[in-house]
């Protein structure tokens, strides 16, 4: 009797999720008027979350459609809310390592497929998302603002260069992933531009001062500078995130960006590549995001997306990424012992 009860169960939580959230119907910005800091800069500080269940590109079958009905948004989400429900169950220590879920409930496919032939260590320890993310009250279908949703594709003369782009082996630390190597995080977190990974980590904390600003990525704990006022860099040093300055045009901080090293390419963009964010505080809860990334020698004109940080209800700790992790040493060991084999 307990199986046929549980449609009943998805179809009420699918249907009730709009009314849980009022904030859902809010669909214009116009009348807030945000503070200032005691410097006179507008506020945008506090810690922020980008976490979300719209991917960067659109689905196809939405073609050009920027933004989800209502009703999609509730079935999208409500198989979210399932998810978790499912997810705060007991787990049986003693069950094998592959991804322990009741098979009646439909995972999104990479929780599933995360942890390889390792298994996972359970879904209620993932932040990925619960909510479509909303711009101006628009549920939208992807990230990116171009017309298809997709990225561009890439000029004829920069296939070649584009197709050697150094692989990543197994040869030596300096050739496995800058994510694995806790160096930077991985899904681009720190940007720029930023986006949220799908998993978890998708926090920051943004701290003003009259001559800088600083975004903590709660990722791997990156900290991005953005110095304002300023000019570009003229000594050719890349570092990471690249090179950031930034201005105020009236509310919103503008920040460009160049100098972002090979190993950070976007799209295998990186030498000529300019990143221009624009962040503009359009309620007390809510930092409207939008980012335009250019390169003349990759595609054809600019292109870019938006989204809107959400409040955190908390704040960000040390994010601690290699205290007691054997994975890096164990994985070139495995690939030295499978060379003996050969």
């Amino acid at each position: 009797m307990k199986q046929p009860a549980k449609p009943i169960f998805i179809t009420t939580l699918i249907f009730l999720l709009p009314a849980l959230n009022p904030a859902l119907a809010q669909t214009t910005y116009d009348n807030y008027k945000g503070s200032k800091t005691s410097f006179g800069h507008p506020d945008i500080g506090g810690f922020w979350t980008n976490v979300t269940m719209t991917k960067l590109t659109r689905p196809e079958e939405f073609g050009s459609r920027l933004v989800y009905t209502e009703q999609e948004v509730a079935e999208i989400e409500g198989r979210a809310r399932i998810e978790e429900v499912e997810a705060a169950r007991p787990v049986d220590p003693n069950a094998p390592a592959e991804f322990r879920h009741d098979s009646s409930v439909a995972l999104r496919p990479e929780f599933a497929a995360a942890g390889g032939a390792t298994g996972f260590y359970d879904r209620v320890w993932l932040d990925p998302g619960s909510r479509i993310m909303r711009v101006g009250g628009e549920p939208r279908t992807a990230i990116l603002t171009t017309p298809d949703g997709q990225s561009p594709e890439p000029k004829e003369s920069a296939q070649s260069y584009l197709s050697r782009r150094p692989g990543r082996g197994y040869d030596s630390h300096e050739t496995r992933p800058l994510g694995e190597r806790c160096i930077i995080g991985f899904g681009r977190n720190g940007g720029p531009p930023m986006y949220a990974n799908g998993f978890y980590n998708n926090n920051y904390q943004i701290v003003q001062t009259p001559d800088h600003v600083a975004i903590l990525v709660e990722m791997i704990h990156d900290v991005r500078i953005v110095r304002l006022n300023s000019e570009h860099r003229t000594d050719g040093v890349r570092p990471w995130f690249g090179d950031s300055i930034g201005w105020w045009e009236d509310n919103t901080l503008v920040v460009e960006t160049t100098h972002i090293p090979e190993a950070q390419a976007f799209y295998g963009a990186w030498l000529h590549l300019t990143v221009t964010e624009r962040f503009t505080r359009v309620a007390a809860n809510r930092l409207h995001y939008r980012f335009t990334v250019e390169d003349p020698t990759i595609w054809e004109s600019s292109w870019g997306g938006e989204y809107e940080f959400s409040t955190l209800d908390g704040e960000i700790y040390e994010y601690a990424c290699h205290e007691g992790n054997y994975a890096l040493p164990g994985i070139l060991k495995g690939a030295r012992v499978e060379e003996e084999d050969e």
